[in-house]
């Protein structure tokens, strides 16, 4: 009932505002090629979908995002466990990791053009970096802020090291996992289309910047829609998961 309700009050925002887009195309505040109507966006997108040129620039920067935010996960995921092994030798890491994390990615991109030119390894890195330091700050937080007293008393039912991080610990840090996810997710989404705007021949990044260039508001306006579109639904598969596998406790969602 209470997802239906969400639905209902989804569809009541975006038909407001698709309304009142309309409202203000027809009474010609602004001229169409700054603010084309809806049916003319609509007209785009189809037609970018029958020539299949959105279809390739969204597998493109899927691709990317999904390649760099496996490469971040696996990296923040073996680095936190090194952090639960052993905190104090991993400890050494502590300033390269408050310095990177300090960095933003874009600021890393004419580092990477130089390196890399604009090829797929600039793009996926600048993803990797966008996405590792959410990931791996909050599982951190989730394998080191377990309940002393739930492994004290799995102890002395001698449950060894293995059983007590599975059945004790990983349960614990599932939601901080799971927010730290959601996160980085975000962050890899905007990182990949600034990334695709500078350096790219293709994606979605690339496809807003040329229809920019190209004065076409209307594709402009169909990448816009698409991003947000693929964000919303990237962010339900994760909330059904998350019910799946934390059976809802979402205690440490932001």
């Amino acid at each position: 009932m209470k997802n239906k309700n969400t639905i209902y009050k989804n569809l009541i925002v975006f038909t407001m505002i698709l309304v009142i887009w309309e409202f203000i195309f027809r009474i010609k505040i602004f001229s169409p090629i700054y603010l084309p109507g809806p049916y003319m966006v609509l007209k785009s997108f189809l037609e970018m979908i029958a020539d299949g040129s959105l279809i390739v620039n969204i597998y493109m920067s899927l691709f990317r995002i999904g390649l760099g935010f496996i490469l971040a996960f696996i990296t923040a995921l073996g680095l936190s466990l090194g952090y639960f092994l052993n905190a104090k030798v991993f400890s050494y890491l502590d300033g390269i990791l408050n310095f990177l994390k300090n960095i933003p990615p874009l600021g890393l991109v004419p580092l990477l053009i130089l390196w890399l030119g604009i090829g797929e390894g600039t793009k996926i890195i600048m993803v990797f970096m966008a996405s590792f330091f959410p990931l791996f700050l909050n599982m951190k937080k989730g394998f080191l802020g377990f309940d002393k007293e739930l492994v004290e008393m799995a102890l002395s039912f001698s449950y060894n090291k293995m059983d007590i991080f599975k059945k004790v610990i990983l349960p614990q840090s599932l939601p901080d996992i799971y927010t730290g996810i959601r996160i980085s997710l975000g962050y890899a989404y905007r990182s990949i289309i600034a990334a695709e705007m500078i350096a790219a021949s293709s994606g979605l990044g690339y496809l807003l910047n040329f229809s920019r260039q190209m004065s076409r508001t209307d594709k402009v306006l169909v990448s816009l829609i698409v991003i947000g579109f693929l964000g919303l639904f990237t962010d339900y598969l994760l909330a059904k998961l998350s019910k799946i596998v934390l059976k809802g406790d979402l205690r440490n969602e932001t």
